[in-house]
């Protein structure tokens, strides 16, 4: 009898066990909810990047196409001054220089509203960054020292866009 009594309470524990433990087969599909679940917020997540990735593409993009968006409509004035000089019907040689000298002077205040300077080194050092010499020249001035400039170079912020064609002294003892 006492073995019939253990069968019983064992038999009451795992059916009281099995009420308060959830089932394998549970389990099993509360972990693939969840590994669902997971593999859904990968897949926005994924989605997310790739869309953040092609819309900074398309900004860079567009930043490139219209980067020189500003400084193109400052130079509509400077044509539109090379023009007006064209169109006049009987102009004269003052009022074609003076015109000449005012759309001079509009193109010199869009250079400086981006920070595009010239660069004339008359007298200066040779500084193979910023001149680009094309003649070695006697003369009474230090060796290396720029005695002509053929042609203004001209530099974008600290970038040396074009350099200045010079000629440099060879020096009194070479």
């Amino acid at each position: 009898m006492q073995d019939e009594l253990k069968t019983d309470t064992n038999t009451a524990e795992t059916h009281a066990e099995k009420e308060t433990m959830p089932s394998l087969e549970a389990l099993l599909k509360a972990a693939e909810l969840q590994a669902a679940e997971h593999h859904d917020a990968w897949l926005r997540a994924k989605a997310e990047t790739e869309n953040m990735r092609r819309r900074a593409a398309e900004d860079v993009d567009r930043a490139r196409k219209f980067a020189v968006d500003n400084f193109a409509s400052e130079l509509l004035a400077v044509k539109d001054s090379l023009e007006a000089a064209l169109a006049a019907e009987s102009p004269s040689v003052e009022n074609m220089k003076d015109g000449a000298e005012l759309t001079l002077k509009q193109l010199a205040a869009a250079f400086a509203k981006f920070n595009l300077n010239d660069i004339d080194p008359l007298g200066e050092k040779f500084d193979p960054h910023q001149h680009q010499a094309i003649q070695v020249v006697e003369s009474d001035q230090p060796a290396n020292t720029v005695v002509t400039v053929l042609q203004k170079g001209y530099r974008l912020n600290e970038r040396t866009l074009r350099p200045a064609l010079v000629m440099v002294a060879k020096g009194k003892d070479a």
